[in-house]
């Protein structure tokens, strides 16, 4: 069982910045490809950012390329998200998600998610 846990949503003005995290426990964390999720209302969840169990290998979708940065801590079993220059259209429920391998792309499976942490951007 692996337990994940977000924190760091809130409200922001357009242009601003905020840092997600997600503490992990429950299975060995650096074994695992880590990524971010969104879901804005009435919308599909989206990938946002992956991380391999390495912390290599970044991948973004093309929307917040250049603007949000995915990073992790193996000691502290934590992964971030770095989100900057903030735009309305960002606005969304965040999650994070544990893979069942090394590598967290758009179609790996996702076998864990966190509870959600709210982002809203303010125009």
């Amino acid at each position: 069982q692996v337990q994940l846990v977000e924190s760091g949503g809130g409200l922001v003005q357009t242009g601003g910045s905020l840092r997600l995290s997600c503490a992990a426990s429950g299975r060995t964390f650096s074994s695992s490809g880590m990524g971010w999720f969104r879901e804005a209302l009435g919308k599909e969840r989206e990938f946002v950012a992956g991380v391999n169990w390495r912390g290599g290998a970044a991948l973004y979708t093309d929307s917040v390329k250049g603007r949000f940065t995915i990073s992790r801590d193996n000691v502290k079993n934590t992964v971030y998200l770095q989100m900057n220059s903030l735009k309305p259209e960002d606005t969304a429920v965040y999650y994070c998600a544990c893979t069942a391998g090394i590598v967290a792309a758009p179609h790996s499976k996702y076998d864990y998610w966190g509870q959600g942490t709210q982002v809203t951007v303010s125009s």
